[in-house]
């Protein structure tokens, strides 16, 4: 992974702790050793999911300072802009901070070149194990299709697909078809259709596909917080007042039982 990330473009040192206290990315240990780092850097930067948003509060407390959460692009040295209420606004912050504590929505900034760079790997002594937290183990879900953050084509499904088998007999097809991932609100992830790892919103996974075909899903903001970056969003709904037709390119007001299988005979 060390030698992956030196070959990225525009990195210039890639500091690399290899020790089996690390061997899990527990927070608990990665913390104080960010924290120790910073003191010969300006920044922490960590992207704004899962892992990111466990470690980087932890370094913030650490250096006694404020976080700048899930920024959206960087307008000078210490500025940044985040989204705020659900995304329905967009802050502009600058932190006057010795150290930046920083985390970031991936989906929002261009991809770096995999290739192109040659950064030196230097090693970093490892701190001791805190003992606060224990590895136990991983159900890890295997996926058959596109991991949700990275898909360039998402297919989501709402709570009007009224159950796990319709949702999966009425989503899956077209998702098959398209090569797409698939994705569900809040509400089908809650009601049970599908599992919480598909949960597409402002507490779910934030998306920006090329193609989000949103699938009688209703539009709350929490959902939109969560996809509304894609570059093209299809929805289909059969309330010609939902929200969701406010911030689609393409709208759909049908039935989706008739509608997505006579998409999916016609693709």
């Amino acid at each position: 992974m060390a030698a992956q990330a030196a070959q990225i473009e525009g990195v210039a040192k890639v500091l690399k702790a290899d020790d089996a206290v690390y061997a899990h990315a527990l927070a608990e240990n990665v913390a104080p050793l960010v924290a120790g780092l910073l003191s010969e850097y300006d920044a922490f930067v960590a992207p704004a999911t899962t892992t990111g948003k466990n470690v980087a509060p932890r370094v913030a407390a650490l250096v006694d300072v404020a976080q700048v959460s899930d920024i959206l692009s960087v307008e000078g040295p210490r500025t940044f802009t985040r989204p705020i209420y659900a995304g329905n606004a967009i802050a502009t912050v600058e932190s006057s901070d010795a150290k930046l504590v920083i985390t970031v929505r991936g989906t929002a900034f261009a991809k770096a070149n995999a290739t192109g760079g040659s950064a030196p790997v230097e090693a970093v002594a490892a701190g001791a194990d805190s003992g606060l937290s224990t590895y136990v183990g991983s159900e890890i879900a295997k996926l058959e299709r596109p991991e949700l953050t990275s898909a360039k084509i998402i297919v989501s499904g709402g709570r009007a697909l009224k159950d796990a088998a319709t949702f999966a007999a009425t989503i899956t097809p077209l998702a098959d078809k398209l090569g797409a991932a698939i994705g569900a609100s809040r509400a089908a992830v809650d009601a049970g259709y599908v599992p919480n790892d598909y949960q597409v919103g402002q507490t779910g996974k934030i998306v920006a596909p090329e193609v989000y075909i949103a699938v009688g899903i209703s539009g709350a903001i929490q959902h939109l917080a969560g996809m509304k970056d894609s570059k093209t969003i299809i929805a289909i709904n059969k309330d010609e007042d939902a929200p969701i037709f406010q911030v689609a390119d393409i709208g759909l007001v049908a039935d989706l039982f008739s509608a997505v299988p006579e998409l999916v005979g016609k693709l």
